[in-house]
């Protein structure tokens, strides 16, 4: 993995991180390298798991991670943004990695980030892979005890609320596999990067009045839909509704919470690298 940390020309640096194909060329391979955006307050190690499995399933995809701004080891900007400007730096970072044409994987708060990029970089963005998302404010909402729990980073920086909040939020397997949620605990306490209050403040405030309602029928990539069936987050009709209105999908329910790509890697990844072919 070949993690640096990259200045943009708007003066914004961003952590990137990228897991090479093992092929010398993938434009004479015919591959397109993979953009994965993580969820709010997350840094780009949540989906290491993901990351590396993909890389054993299928070693010829160039895998992108990167930290938002604000998270991670990425600079917090001194103004908020909305996710139109967020897909824009997303766009000036692939300028700088030299990179054309991506597909982009967003998962919860990164499928916001997702549908906007399809939407307004459609040439850049070659398919499309939504993950425990939805179409922004007009959606089913999360009940109000989750809601409060999301409202604060503290689930980032501390190992012990962490634990004790994950099976509300996130539901699934963490449910009831005691194991899974001390991994995850320990997982957030040993990382390095801790979240940015500001920064997680920003991505808040990013999620305020925006919808992808009004124009998710103009997304023309083959789009692949992931939902899972307890998850408190998002509720699974969120994500019907973007199989209902995004033209070129279909939709893969998951029986597991909203971090399946994590805790169903065994389950997702075939369906994953299918679309991907």
């Amino acid at each position: 993995m070949n993690t640096q940390t990259i200045t943009l020309s708007c003066g914004q640096t961003i952590r990137v991180s990228i897991k090479p194909g093992k092929v010398a060329s993938k434009e004479a391979h015919g591959t397109i390298p993979l953009l994965l955006c993580t969820g709010i307050g997350a840094s780009l190690e949540l989906l290491s798991p993901f990351v590396e499995a993909l890389h054993l399933a299928q070693p010829d995809i160039e895998i992108i991670t990167f930290d938002y701004p604000g998270v991670g080891g990425s600079s917090t900007p001194a103004l908020p943004y909305r996710f139109s400007g967020l897909a824009k730096t997303i766009a000036q970072m692939l300028d700088y990695l030299d990179i054309g044409k991506v597909d982009v994987l967003g998962l919860s708060w990164g499928g916001f980030i997702g549908q906007q990029f399809a939407h307004d970089y459609p040439h850049r963005c070659n398919k499309l892979i939504l993950a425990a998302t939805c179409a922004g404010v007009c959606a089913i909402p999360p009940s109000f005890k989750v809601l409060s729990v999301m409202s604060s980073p503290k689930r980032y920086t501390d190992p012990e609320y962490a634990a004790k909040v994950s099976p509300d939020i996130y539901g699934g397997k963490f449910r009831h596999d005691s194991e899974l949620v001390r991994s995850h605990a320990e997982k957030v306490a040993s990382n390095k990067y801790k979240q940015d209050q500001l920064g997680y403040l920003y991505q808040q405030a990013a999620i305020t009045g925006w919808t992808s309602l009004l124009w998710l029928h103009n997304i023309k990539q083959p789009t692949l839909l992931l939902g899972g069936t307890d998850d408190p987050l998002i509720h699974v009709m969120n994500i019907r509704v973007l199989n209902m209105l995004i033209p070129n999908s279909e939709l893969h329910l998951i029986q597991d919470g909203h971090l399946f790509l994590i805790t169903s890697i065994e389950d997702v990844l075939p369906i994953i690298v299918e679309f991907l072919k």
